[in-house]
């Protein structure tokens, strides 16, 4: 597993195609989810003795031979890790959900409508968890699947070469089913993305990265 430094954002003006809007009534309810074989919140953590890299809110599994790409928020804060695959970029990021759960619908469908206005063709599905997003903008191929947990949201996202489509949103919902969240107890408001921690070592790596730059 290597690691790349910062990600350097760039600006690209998106290439508009024909888009289907998604039929949101037509899926099931994504409210009741089934998720005894994963993700996992922190209480339901298995003891199967994975191996998985500790984020503080999330630890996933990194496929071998994967890299790792951090993106870092102006402010200071991380904003995301990527996973880095010959099949695609994988992404996941956890959020704090009222008790109630359904927050993916409601996110969901928001997204669907800032990929139109971004220019992408759109398409819902019904996955393992029920909603599921497809999106094709620039050449790339996007899938979106989110699972409702306890007071939390998980959201991952994979980008990676149409023709390896099927097989990159497998790569997701493997990374997803094998993910634990660690929401805390603290309250906070709802959306709130969950803090991302590097480990020392990639801490440490990112800083060192940083100064030779400078």
């Amino acid at each position: 597993m290597a690691l790349f430094g910062k990600r350097k954002r760039k600006d690209e003006e998106p290439r508009v195609e024909e888009v289907e809007s998604p039929d949101f009534d037509e899926l099931d309810d994504v409210d009741q989810v089934d998720r005894a074989d994963g993700p996992y919140d922190e209480s339901e953590a298995p003891d199967d003795e994975s191996p998985r890299l500790d984020l503080g809110s999330l630890r996933i599994p990194v496929p071998d031979g994967a890299q790792l790409q951090v993106e870092m928020d102006p402010a200071g804060p991380v904003r995301a890790v990527h996973v880095l695959t010959p099949i695609g970029q994988l992404t996941l990021n956890a959020y704090a959900a009222p008790r109630s759960g359904g927050l993916w619908r409601e996110v969901c469908g928001e997204l669907a409508e800032q990929l139109r206005t971004d220019g992408a063709s759109v398409r819902s599905q019904t996955g393992e968890w029920g909603q599921e997003l497809s999106a094709s903008l620039n050449e790339v191929a996007l899938r979106f699947v989110g699972v409702d947990g306890p007071r939390w949201m998980l959201r991952g996202v994979v980008a990676g070469p149409p023709e390896l489509a099927d097989t990159s949103t497998e790569a997701l919902r493997a990374m997803l089913r094998n993910t634990i969240v660690v929401r805390g107890t603290q309250p906070m408001p709802v959306r709130t993305p969950l803090q991302i921690d590097l480990p020392q070592a990639i801490a440490e790596h990112i800083a060192q990265a940083d100064q030779q730059q400078a």
